[in-house]
């Protein structure tokens, strides 16, 4: 019997594949890491404990067959390791790239308690699948025999296609409907190449395409496509668009600074000993600490002005250009950071990659703004660490208070209130108020707003009174079934439980799937559907 390779942590360090220098990677939209050379990928595979309970599969949303795919990789078992993790997850290279496993499975890794260092699983895993991929071992995917039932998808975020492939497998016609001109909802257009490179997706579409699911993009339902239109085509709808109605904040916007607080950063700036009237850095005191807040001088605009835009606008604008694509609002400037001073407000995934893409289309400076500290923040801590590599400036336990916008209504700063954590909320998480030790200002030429993410109103954009939704406006699911208040139409994704990560999307649509199959086996084409076919 031969000797099990396992259990080498003691003795082999923890190593990530090597990352490009930062003064490169921020050159272009590359992923800024490569991939493990294969005896790397065994190596770093064998440090798995396999202990008892693996707790990285239980804190894996997907609960992946992750100690026996690390054990068949340090064996050279790669074909085996792929189908393992193929079996539970549509997605597994998306997921390696994406997830944030130092939240999740690696942050649950044994051995990480024990101070040696998680098992690199995410790494591993992108090895695993890009190798299957290159050998040809990801299979076509196959439909099942047909069941003259068709299935209707609404949103082709990682949610429905996920269910899609399943339903296809399954032998259903499945009909996929997007309102954006390719597939793959934020995988597409809301995470920048330098995490996921676009053709990763792609090759997944394609198959997808390639088994018989077909895509109607550029789909409004609810404007030129009525929903009542689709429940008439389809036995069963699944309602999968994600949440992407940016979150807001309402923050006063003055024309410039009156004189006399101009005059206020003269002097202080002469006090400093600063030439030519100018504070340096970027952000300026605007009074001393115990003065509390500066007074809101100049004309309010009542109104927005240009330069401060939504986090999803800008990557979108972003990825299209990747893309090749004619896109007038970053060719004019509005939606591109080159020669910008930049400012991003949140501390989530979304601010990470804004402030990313902003040291890649060439910002003339990357500043962070965040109320609570790092500890805190809810974003990967690996993505911060990344964007501090590449230059960006956090500052943290810091609040926007108001924009100030030049005479010709473009925004020309931040004005910033410092935070300080009070007492926990229900949550458990310090809640932020504002410090009496005062506030600063940020030149600013492109703010970027990444506040989070609300649900549309989906009764009304599909004119569906009777879909219910909860106070938060996500869609109302029987947990049970995962059925919408309307007979035969299901949601799942971010739509019911609010804006998550990719990896919770692919877990409700593998279950939404199962769950519509159950309905679907028990009913017969219906009568409306029948006589389109019919006509």
């Amino acid at each position: 019997m031969a000797e099990s390779p396992m259990l080498t942590f003691v003795g082999t360090a923890q190593a990530y594949p090597a990352k490009r220098p930062p003064e490169l990677r921020a050159e272009d939209f590359h992923e800024i890491a490569g991939r493990y050379p294969p005896a790397e990928a065994e190596a770093q595979s064998a440090r798995c404990s396999q202990c008892g309970v693996p707790y990285c599969s239980v804190h894996c949303p997907l609960h992946n067959h992750i100690p026996d795919w690390l054990r068949l990789t340090a064996e050279g078992r790669l074909q085996e390791a792929y189908e393992l993790s193929n079996a539970t997850s549509t997605m597994p290279e998306i997921c390696g790239r994406i997830c944030p496993q130092d939240r999740l499975c690696e942050g649950n890794c044994v051995i990480e308690f024990s101070g040696h260092g998680a098992v690199t699983i995410g790494s591993v895993e992108k090895f695993i699948t890009d190798t299957a991929w290159e050998e040809g071992w990801v299979e076509p995917l196959r439909p099942g025999r047909p069941t003259g039932q068709s299935v209707g998808i609404v949103g082709a975020g990682p949610a429905g296609l996920t269910a899609a492939e399943y339903l296809r497998a399954a032998g259903h016609d499945v009909h996929v409907y997007d309102r954006h001109d390719r597939a793959g909802g934020l995988l597409t257009y809301g995470i920048p190449g330098f995490k996921l490179e676009k053709e990763v997706v792609m090759r997944r579409i394609a198959r997808l395409e390639g088994g018989g699911i077909v895509f109607h993009l550029g789909s409004e339902v609810g404007g030129a496509l009525p929903f009542a239109d689709l429940r008439a085509r389809h036995d069963a709808l699944l309602i999968a668009t994600g949440v992407y109605k940016p979150r807001g904040v309402k923050i006063p916007t003055v024309i410039a600074l009156n004189p006399p607080l101009q005059g206020e950063v003269a002097r202080e700036a002469r006090r400093r000993g600063v030439s030519g009237g100018k504070l340096s850095p970027a952000w300026t005191p605007l009074h001393q600490p115990s003065a509390g807040p500066p007074p809101l001088s100049g004309e309010d605009l009542g109104g927005t002005p240009s330069g401060i835009v939504e986090a999803l606008d800008y990557l979108i604008a972003s990825n299209r250009k990747g893309f090749g694509d004619r896109v007038p609002a970053f060719d004019n400037g509005a939606l591109n950071a080159a020669g910008k001073r930049v400012v991003v407000i949140g501390g989530g995934d979304t601010a990470m990659d804004c402030v990313r893409t902003a040291v890649r289309q060439g910002a003339a400076s990357v500043k962070c703004l965040y109320r609570r500290d790092r500890a805190n923040m809810p974003g990967s801590q690996r993505e911060v660490a990344h964007a501090e590599e590449e230059g960006v400036e956090f500052l943290w336990l810091s609040a926007p208070e108001a924009f100030e916008a030049a005479a010709n209504g473009w925004v020309s700063g931040v004005r910033a209130t410092r935070m300080r954590l009070g007492a926990a909320d229900a949550s458990g998480r310090r809640m932020p108020e504002p410090d009496v030790a005062g506030g600063f200002r940020l030149d600013a030429d492109l703010v970027i707003k990444a506040l989070g993410f609300d649900p549309e109103e989906l009764p009304a954009m599909f004119g569906t009174p009777e879909l219910g939704v909860t106070r938060w406006g996500t869609l109302r699911i029987d947990h049970q079934s995962m059925m919408t208040s309307i007979d035969g139409v299901f949601a799942a994704g971010d739509i019911v439980r609010g804006a998550s990560l990719v990896v919770w999307a692919i877990r409700d649509g593998r279950d939404v799937a199962e769950k519509m199959r159950a309905w679907l086996r028990g009913r017969t084409i219906s009568s409306t559907r029948r006589e389109r076919i019919a006509a």
